[in-house]
């Protein structure tokens, strides 16, 4: 038994509320356990200054922040450069999203997701991109709604789960303290039809077994499935 009681192919208690924040296009507050973030999307009229005028597509970005007050010591806001992991999660956050997205249907558009990590038990980047996915859709039908995009953009939904190996066991869902002792992290990022966006998976000690990994995909793909039915 874990311990905050969970098998170890639970997830945490997941929440998603829709509409959290009243400008934002999209907003949503999601809740993975103890973890919390506030996810918004923007829309610009204009493409990003580095596409050139041929390129018919529009773009989709993020931004994450861990905000000072999220654990238990207090960190430093990132006003003039970020962080080496800041930096990596953002890309990822943005990579994953861009990869459910025709980018040649909202032409012209820019649509940036922020991530705002508000408290942080494990998983925030995950957390932050099925956030960002729900508030890209909801962005997205409301620019369908006003007449701005023509048809739906969107491929298909994404999630994204983190699993690991703690204490020899697979397990789903890392909170902070599974993560920090982990023998093994990943994070799996994947399609609704089951496509692989993104998996990353580090071994912290000793090399493990292939068949390990295939155990560790499988649970992960299990919970991504379950995660998508709560969309």
């Amino acid at each position: 038994m874990r311990n905050d009681k969970r098998e170890n192919n639970q997830l945490r208690p997941i929440k998603f509320t829709h509409n959290y924040t009243k400008h934002a296009l999209g907003s949503i507050l999601v809740e993975f356990g103890d973890t919390k973030v506030i996810v918004t999307a923007s829309v610009d009229n204009k493409k990003p200054k580095w596409m050139s005028d041929e390129d018919n597509r529009g773009w989709v970005t993020a931004e994450y922040s861990l905000l000072p007050s999220a654990t238990n010591t207090r960190c430093k806001r990132e006003r003039e450069k970020v962080s080496g992991r800041t930096h990596e999660i953002q890309r990822l956050i943005g990579r994953s999203l861009r990869a459910c997205v025709d980018l040649e249907k909202i032409p012209e558009l820019t649509i940036t997701i922020d991530a705002d990590v508000i408290q942080a038990d494990g998983g925030t980047r995950t957390a932050s991109i099925c956030g960002g996915f729900l508030a890209l859709k909801d962005a997205v039908e409301k620019l369908i709604s006003e007449g701005k995009l023509a048809e739906n953009p969107i491929i298909e939904p994404i999630a994204a789960i983190s699993i690991g190996i703690v204490d020899g066991e697979i397990k789903l869902d890392l909170n902070y303290e599974e993560d920090s002792h982990a023998q093994v992290d990943s994070n799996v990022i994947l399609t609704k039809s089951g496509k692989i966006v993104d998996f990353q998976t580090t071994s912290e000690g000793e090399p493990y077994e292939f068949e390990r990994m295939i155990e560790l995909f499988n649970t992960a793909k299990q919970g991504i499935n379950k995660i998508i039915e709560m969309y």
